[in-house]
């Protein structure tokens, strides 16, 4: 008898307690999903971080993107982007393989170089896609190597400069460009790339690293004599048109940006 209540007993608290998760579950969706089977910006934010924390960058980026879609007029859209783009150049100079990538093995007589004329693209990027630090390589290696091109477009009007792979935009520059509408409108190549170049201004010469060359850390020359892409010491006057027709960028985003971009890459300048 005893031992008969004792089972009646375990089977009754199995299926108390089996109703209290339900109905714990149940009151947690209620506060947790809006009405209409949304889930709710604050979850969903915490579902992306918890991603990006676990390393699921890829994952983490496409619930910001839900967000954006599902919540286009909360006040931390811009927020939200600004996230997708700092999450789009971290999967980037990540070993992850993505649409646009491929997993190559290094054969015997590779340079990085060599790889990189090859698939168009730099020797910079493949370098930090793979934790690379020296350009001594191995043959049987495995590494990441960027294949789909990218195309870079200027809007004056509004100063800001995208950064683009086939039809996705993967990040939004802040730039300067040409006082009095200098900039030309058109489409152009990158045909040059310096780092801490040297300005010749007037018949004079500015030497990299000096406070008055304003073309900062890196340039990427155009197939228009005299214009570009560069640096600054001046980021203060980043979001206006001050240059005197270049685009201006910060020296840290372009870097990254020479980084990304080989030579050949397009470039579009809009209004």
């Amino acid at each position: 008898m005893n031992k008969r209540r004792a089972i009646l007993f375990i089977i009754l608290f199995v299926l108390v307690s089996l109703t209290a998760i339900i109905i714990f579950k149940k009151v947690g969706r209620r506060v947790l999903i809006k009405p209409g089977g949304k889930v709710s910006a604050s979850r969903m934010l915490a579902h992306a971080r918890q991603l990006e924390s676990g390393g699921n960058l890829i994952e983490a980026k496409n619930i910001y993107q839900k967000m954006i879609e599902e919540y286009p007029n909360a006040s931390s859209v811009m927020n939200w982007q600004r996230k997708i783009d700092e999450l789009n150049i971290r999967i980037l100079f990540s070993p992850t393989i993505t649409p646009g990538s491929i997993l190559y093995e290094i054969k015997p007589g590779d340079t990085l170089a060599k790889i990189a004329k090859e698939f168009k693209t730099t020797v910079e990027l493949i370098m930090k896609s793979n934790g690379i630090t020296s350009e001594k390589i191995n043959p049987g290696r495995k590494i990441k190597v960027l294949t789909a091109p990218f195309s870079i477009v200027v809007y004056k009007s509004q100063n800001i400069l995208l950064l683009k792979t086939n039809e996705e935009v993967l990040k939004t520059y802040i730039v300067s460009t040409g006082k009095n509408n200098s900039t030309p409108v058109g489409t152009f190549n990158i045909i040059n790339k310096l780092p801490n170049p040297t300005w010749f201004k007037a018949g004079t010469v500015v030497p990299p690293n000096s406070p008055q060359n304003i073309l900062g850390s890196r340039w990427m020359g155009f197939n228009l004599s005299g214009y570009g892409i560069h640096g600054t010491t001046e980021p203060q006057s980043l979001g206006k048109q001050v240059t005197l027709g270049c685009v201006r960028m910060s020296n840290a985003d372009v870097e990254e940006l020479y980084t990304i971009v080989p030579i050949g890459t397009e470039v579009t300048v809009l209004d």
